[in-house]
Formats: structure tokens, sequence, C-alpha cells
């Protein structure tokens, strides 16, 4: 029995990336937060959990981020799904009526361009893009509104403002599933293996610590800095590459890496998703 944890409602990006990464899966719990699905897959309340790590048009999700690096958990399975954004309220509104616009960060950047042509209007973030369809659909303030996905526009009883109201009209999020545990075989001939490291606060040191990488003939398919908690103006790196974490080239860069930094974290293992 399977069952698998993502954030927002039935509605949420999340839930149709769970569907993809499970389709087979006994049980799709929708939680609240980001954390709770961290929480819940910690604590054995459920086999998985799904969340958004990167968009092709905003960059990392900060707070999935962040969380891999604060608790037990790896990635062992990643999809991206395309995303469409429709701005809708619980009636029937012309957009220079909207005053409040809800969705979660991510959206919210996602759609820049229409934030900026609605004078005024005060973005509000939520948890999910399901939270702010909910909230929205829940409301009797006038003129409030949410950037949803096409799913909540289905569930909700919602009307569509405007409809593709993303910056661009292709954009992709990435999703992974999380787990307890950390794959090592080997299913597929494309494999990335995810990590985290943190370097001494020094001219060069990040030269240093990835150098092994590009001497090693490894392409390092995402790099992101994160400040550290409780270390103001100290940064943590984490990085994704592409390779499998027993392959020889992959273990010498990695041990290389690991000799030339303050510290190194294996974040999981898991075949390249399309």
């Amino acid at each position: 029995m399977t069952s698998v944890a993502y954030a927002g409602g039935a509605g949420a990006h999340s839930a149709a990336a769970a569907e993809r990464l499970f389709p087979f899966a006994s049980a799709l719990v929708g939680v609240d937060t980001f954390a709770d699905v961290i929480r819940a897959t910690v604590e054995g309340e459920v086999s998985y959990g799904v969340l958004p790590i990167e968009s092709s048009l905003a960059g990392p999700v900060n707070e999935t981020h962040d969380l891999l690096y604060e608790t037990a958990v790896s990635i062992v399975a990643e999809t991206s799904i395309p995303i469409r954004h429709h701005l809708v309220a619980r009636e029937p509104l012309t957009l220079d009526a909207v005053r409040v616009v809800k969705s979660h960060p991510v959206a919210l950047e996602q759609c820049r361009e229409l934030l900026r042509s609605i004078p005024g209007v005060q973005a509000i973030a939520t948890s999910t893009t399901a939270a702010a369809a909910a909230e929205v659909a829940e409301s009797s303030e006038p003129g409030e509104a949410a950037i949803v996905g096409e799913r909540a526009l289905r569930l909700h009883p919602l009307h569509a403002v405007a409809r593709d109201v993303g910056d661009h009209p292709e954009a992709y999020t990435r999703f992974v599933s999380l787990a307890t545990h950390t794959r090592i075989d080997r299913v597929h001939m494309d494999w990335r293996t995810a990590f985290s490291f943190v370097t001494d606060h020094r001219a060069g040191a990040l030269h240093q610590a990835i150098e092994p990488f590009g001497r090693h003939e490894i392409d390092l398919v995402q790099l992101v800095s994160r400040p550290i908690p409780k270390s103001p103006w100290r940064y943590r790196f984490d990085a994704v590459l592409a390779g499998h974490p027993l392959d020889p080239e992959t273990q010498g860069a990695l041990a290389e890496c690991r000799d030339r930094v303050r510290q190194l974290r294996v974040f999981g293992s898991y075949p390249a998703g399309v």
C-alpha cells in the first residue's frame, strides 16, 4: 500500500504531480503546508511526500530546499508538469475591479506582469494555490481574487477573470517525491544525485569545491545558494549532478569535494525526470 502526501487540496498543482509520480498509489493525501508534507513522511503517516522544487520561470522553490536541508528525507523521483495560471474570483469581476490577489509566492512571481497591470493591487501569499482558491471561494470581500491552476478552477465555484496570466506562455514546475530512504538502484541510464555543501568563507572556496566535477566531466545541472539559519551572511550550496552515486567518477568527485568543504550531505538519488 502506497500513500502519498502533497500540499494543498485536490486542485493544487502538487496533486497533479503526485498523480503523475504515483499513478497506482492507494491514497493521495492533501495536507495544509509544505512542512506538513515533510512531517507526514518523516513520521511514517505516508510512504512518500511530493513537493515543488523548481520553476522554469521563478527558479528554485526556497521553502522546499530549506526543508530538505533541515530534515532527514531524500529525493527519490522527479517530474515536471506544465503550469497554466488563471486569475479567478468568487463572482464575475473586471480586471480593474480586482483589489487583492492571493496565491503561493512562486505563482505570484510567475505572474508579475499581471500584478503590475492592476493599479493598487495587493498581493498576498498563501501556503498553496489551492489554499488561495479555497479562501477566495469562501470570501465575501469585494475585489478579492486568486491565481490558481486549471484544476482549482474546475473544483471550486469560481469565475475566471482572466486566463493564462503567466508572464510566459510555456512554464513548467519540477516536483520531487521524498522518502526516508535513499535510492541506489539503477533502473535508468540518466540519473541525478542531489547534495548540499558548505564552504569556508574565503576567496575561491566555491571554485575549489566544484572544480572536481568539471575535471571529472560531471555536469552540475543545478547550483543554488541559500542562507544558513542562525548564521548571518553565511551560505550553503544545494546542487544536483548528472550521474549515479555509485559511478566511479561521481564517487571520486564527491569525495574530492567533501575534502574541500566544511560539510557535504547527499539529499537523494533518482532517475532524471522528463
